[in-house]
């Protein structure tokens, strides 16, 4: 019987950090039945010759939650290669969800992951196709989608779910800790993934309130970590805080035999060098046997923001008053002289936050007036004009009504820093965010820019080092299984690419939600051909007109297609 499918003469890097072997490629049913010299025919043949092939990439961490609803390519993720994408993640999603909780759930996805609300609103429908997460599940296979999914199930909504509006107010009792963890129980017979939680100090919600999550005890989270084991849950990803990091990270994971990945170790949490004594803690539990993941980022954590919306200082203390009122009091507060000594304080170059010496790595991405001014560096702006930086913005945003917007990074942008966390074989590459953040940070690209700026310009990877932190190392970790490597038997997901022009472009802001609204996309350079089970979705950057017709992804119930 003919192959489906053969790739011929590339260089093929299996995902494992094995070397690189020049090789064919032959598929048939959505699977890999031959590699090496294939001599079979084949309906389509793609000729390789000069180019590196392997598994597809694995992004444990996104958000496409809403968005798989509306958008079922999922874009931008497989026009970087993406092939399978973990959703559900820091606790956060869409189900289960009654009715009459549908707009907290939306205001509560606008404030902490910045969807815009019009678009989750119009995107989703004025009737839900799903209330429990069993239902929501079914809806993601129902409506197909151009990439694999796996799905964490979020403390955050199983919390409203059982709570209400009092998930916001006070801890569980005993009967809602019961209700919550059958819920979770259901959800991995359903086919969850895992569960995720967040306790997380950023991760504020609708009216400044901290998001459900935030609210639980350890009692409560220890209970919903033991359902998800008992259920079959493969996986917990949780987003760490005061209360809940290594010791309970650790405690969690012995108890309940259960892999954790954490979000996120970054270069510069709390000052220069200060991840070394995370990956330290890191490396003496995996020396125990404790199986924690900390997630790891390869590009700096910008956020392109507006001051209606200030999600990089909504951390602070001093910004607690800006998220409790409306657009008009915002404005009264950017106005108080008091306010604005009391930010450049706050915010100066020797504060101890992540947010200290924000003017000094500043540019400005949007001056509706002044289009002079895009991408030049605040510092510089306000010089020329005579103010201080300060002052600046806040009377940019005040005269543009909140259109002016301004981007600096806030984390991991010390490189030296960024690549010790490459190289630490106890992490986990995560984080890209997909989905979340739409108009504030594009990191759906992180692979393109992994293989482009850490491989090929900078050679702090090899090759066959950065593929294996894409493919297999993600999918064994996350429990994804027939995925992540080329052998036989393996689902064709397959990226084929050029390792001289592989890289994540310029960020781009474009119209295109459900609404109108904008976010920020990041076009693929290098990228020849995605393949996803055995279809030829991409081919030379360009989604193949026939995959409009028959969507390739899967769900992944329980790591595995049906």
């Amino acid at each position: 019987m003919a192959l489906d499918l053969k790739i011929t003469g590339g260089n093929l890097i299996d995902g494992t950090g094995a070397p690189g072997y020049k090789g064919d490629i032959g598929i048939r049913d959505g699977r890999i039945v031959a590699l090496g010299e294939v001599t079979e025919d084949a309906a389509r043949e793609i000729d390789a010759t000069g180019l590196t092939v392997s598994p597809g990439f694995v992004d444990i961490h996104t958000h496409y939650d809403a968005q798989v609803i509306w958008d079922k390519m999922l874009s931008i993720s497989p026009w970087h290669g993406v092939t399978t994408a973990v959703i559900g993640n820091c606790g956060f999603g869409v189900a289960p969800t009654r009715p009459e909780h549908r707009t907290n759930i939306m205001r509560t996805l606008e404030k902490v992951e910045g969807m815009a609300f019009d678009a989750l609103a119009k995107g989703l429908g004025s009737e839900w196709p799903f209330e429990s997460f069993g239902e929501y599940m079914n809806a993601i296979e129902e409506r197909g989608s151009a990439i694999n999914l796996a799905v964490l199930a979020g403390h955050t909504p199983i919390r409203t779910y059982v709570m209400g509006t009092d998930a916001v107010e006070r801890e569980a009792t005993e009967d809602e800790m019961k209700s919550m963890a059958d819920i979770v129980r259901e959800a991995m017979e359903a086919g969850a993934l895992g569960f995720s939680t967040s306790q997380a100090t950023t991760h504020h919600g609708y009216g400044g309130k901290p998001v459900p999550s935030r609210l639980a005890d350890m009692i409560e989270i220890d209970r919903l970590v033991g359902a998800a084991r008992e259920g079959g849950g493969k996986i917990v990803q949780a987003t760490v805080g005061p209360t809940l990091f290594h010791d309970q990270l650790a405690t969690l994971s012995k108890k309940h035999d259960m892999a954790i990945s954490w979000t996120a170790l970054l270069s510069g949490m709390s000052g220069p060098g200060s991840h070394r004594r995370h990956q330290e803690t890191t490396a003496k539990l995996r020396a125990e046997g404790v199986k924690i993941y900390p997630q790891v980022a390869c590009r700096p954590i910008n956020f392109d923001f507006e001051f209606n919306e200030p999600f990089p200082f909504e951390m602070r203390p001093l910004f607690k008053q800006i998220m409790e009122t409306d657009t008009e009091g915002r404005k009264a507060i950017y106005r108080d002289p008091e306010f604005r000594d009391a930010f450049r304080k706050d915010t100066g170059a020797d504060a101890k936050n992540a947010v200290a010496g924000w003017v000094d790595r500043c540019v400005i991405s949007m001056a509706p007036n002044n289009p002079e001014w895009h991408e030049r560096p605040l510092r510089e702006v306000a010089d020329s004009v005579g103010k201080d930086p300060v002052d600046f913005v806040l009377d940019l945003s005040l005269e543009t009504d909140f259109v002016a917007r301004f981007r600096f990074p806030i984390v991991n942008y010390d490189e030296e820093e960024v690549a010790e966390l490459l190289v630490d074989d106890n992490l986990v590459l995560g984080l890209s965010d997909a989905g979340a953040h739409a108009s504030q940070l594009c990191d759906a690209c992180y692979s393109t820019h992994l293989l482009g700026h850490w491989v090929r310009e900078r050679g702090t990877l090899t090759l066959e080092q950065a593929i294996h932190m894409l493919t297999q190392k993600p999918a064994q970790i996350f429990g994804i299984e027939g995925r992540g490597v080329l052998s036989e038997g393996a689902m064709a997901d397959i990226v084929i690419f050029d390792p001289a022009t592989i890289a994540a472009g310029t960020l781009q802001r474009v119209y295109d939600l459900p609404d109108g609204s904008d976010r920020l996309i990041s076009p693929a350079s290098g990228i020849q051909s995605v393949i996803v089970n055995g279809k030829l979705l991409i081919d030379r950057n360009t989604t193949t007109p026939e995959i409009e017709t028959a969507l390739p992804g899967k769900l992944l119930r329980s790591g595995l297609a049906a």
